[in-house]
């Protein structure tokens, strides 16, 4: 599993950028908005007052912050949005990314991916603490969901392309949906991980990875599907 992992992720450093003191400034940049927003959170446990009181502590005008963002709801699509970013970015600066498989494109993806969270985790764990069912996207995940829904299915394509992974009709549409189910299930499955580095959501990830495309590849489904077909079609 370790081998995999290295040749698949490419180490970030540092997490969510903290704000700095100085003087107050009637300007102020995402990166600021989004640092002190995360900071507030995680020390007050709750969104603020209001846009007003937040930009006030800031010591930024209202008008610089609706300049980026339009709401609080806003900053955290954009922060879980940039999680996705941050992951394909890494992966696509690595020369050999082109090269891999369809399985291994979406191992890397995983891995960089939870790098990200790793990086971000107090904020992740605090986001996710209502986290329960996969198949209700909660509104901070939609645009993350976006991007995660694009990666797969490029790679999925990729592999049917190729004939890594399995043409079957109407059952491929659901693959893009199946592997954001896979991915709640990891969310959740970090979330409580305790291990060392979390080496337990790494096994998880490579493990279960591996499971989807042993089962979406050309396979034993797909004997199965045929003689099924054979037997039925025999009985006209």
């Amino acid at each position: 599993m370790e081998s995999t992992k290295k040749r698949s992720q490419t180490k970030a450093s540092g997490g969510t950028a903290r704000t700095t003191g100085g003087a107050k400034t009637t300007t102020a940049s995402t990166d600021r908005i989004r640092s002190a927003y995360v900071d507030y959170l995680l020390t007050e446990g709750k969104q603020p007052a209001s846009v007003y009181k937040f930009c006030l502590d800031l010591g930024i005008k209202e008008e610089a912050f609706y300049g980026h963002f339009g709401s609080f709801d806003a900053v955290e699509k954009d922060i879980w949005t940039g999680f996705i970013g941050k992951a394909t970015s890494r992966l696509q600066a690595d020369k050999t990314f082109a090269s891999f498989t369809s399985r291994e494109k979406i191992l890397s993806f995983y891995f960089a991916l939870f790098e990200e969270l790793k990086n971000n985790r107090s904020f992740a764990i605090h986001q996710l603490g209502t986290f329960r069912k996969p198949e209700l996207t909660p509104t901070y995940l939609k645009d993350f969901r976006k991007g995660f829904d694009e990666f797969i299915e490029s790679a999925l394509n990729e592999g049917k392309s190729n004939g890594e992974v399995g043409t079957r009709p109407y059952l491929e549409k659901l693959y893009p949906h199946m592997f954001w189910m896979h991915l709640g299930f990891l969310l959740l499955f970090w979330r409580e991980d305790e291990s060392s580095g979390f080496e337990r959501t790494d096994a998880a990830i490579e493990k279960s990875v591996n499971l989807a495309f042993d089962l979406i590849g050309k396979g034993a489904i797909d004997s199965a599907f045929d003689f099924a077909k054979f037997l039925y079609q025999s009985k006209k």
